[in-house]
């Protein structure tokens, strides 16, 4: 016989709530997050929130502070530059060995997704425009076979991503993000291979000069923070 499917667990599902509202902008960067309001929320108790939000704690996503409370992450200007340098070498380390292993079927799939952006940008739908960026990123990891490198992509894919919403609200970085994916998944398919890791090099580094460029509104809910702290702490 077959065996059941378990259904997700309290906490698996407040989890993925959570990260879903921190990636897509719902939760803002620095916003608090108070356990009684997702709890009645979600109407479930607090345990299992609680426990989510330690999950999320290890990813990245929230901070929790002893005494003061938990908050949707920030970044300093140099910790989004490491992020960003992460990024890069987990991206094209996944892309060469994706490339080697399966070009024809990453051009495929990244020619397909190309096409939903395409679509869903002139519609002006930002939020699917940048779950589809996201996939596009993580064909990489799907397709390079290295168990190891998907994993600790994993790992920052959730600030990848709300980092990048942060930035959906200026129009010109979409075009240009566009433009960059397009230009991939045109090499791929034309066998231009040697061109592609140059061009993932460059659009990640006009991604990391934008976020340095707006990193004010980063530290600014970094010093909010910081100000709620002394608050509660004086």
């Amino acid at each position: 016989m077959k065996p059941l499917d378990r259904p997700p667990s309290l906490v698996t599902l407040a989890a993925e709530k959570l990260r879903s509202a921190i990636i897509s902008g719902d939760l803002k960067l620095g916003e608090q997050i108070s356990e009684i309001n997702v709890a009645g929320w979600f109407g479930t108790s607090k345990t299992p929130v609680r426990e989510a939000l330690q999950q999320l704690r290890a990813e990245g996503l929230v901070r929790v502070i002893p005494q003061t409370g938990t908050f949707v992450f920030t970044m300093s200007a140099h910790e989004v530059i490491e992020l960003c340098e992460l990024r890069l070498t987990l991206e094209q380390g996944a892309l060469g060995l994706a490339l080697r292993r399966n070009a024809k079927g990453l051009g495929k799939r990244l020619a397909s997704i190309v096409h939903s952006m395409e679509n869903v940008h002139a519609k002006g739908d930002a939020r699917a425009y940048l779950n589809l960026d996201t996939e596009f990123h993580q064909q990489f990891f799907d397709y390079c076979g290295n168990r190891y490198m998907a994993e600790a992509y994993s790992r920052i894919i959730g600030q990848v991503a709300a980092l990048r919403t942060h930035l959906a609200a200026r129009p010109q970085h979409t075009a240009l993000s566009l433009r960059e994916h397009e230009a991939m998944a045109r090499a791929i398919a034309m066998g231009r291979i040697d061109e592609v890791p140059n061009i993932l090099a460059s659009h990640i580094a006009r991604t990391q000069m934008a976020y340095a460029a707006n990193i004010v509104d980063i530290a600014q809910a970094d010093r909010t923070l910081g100000t709620k702290r002394a608050r509660i702490t004086s």
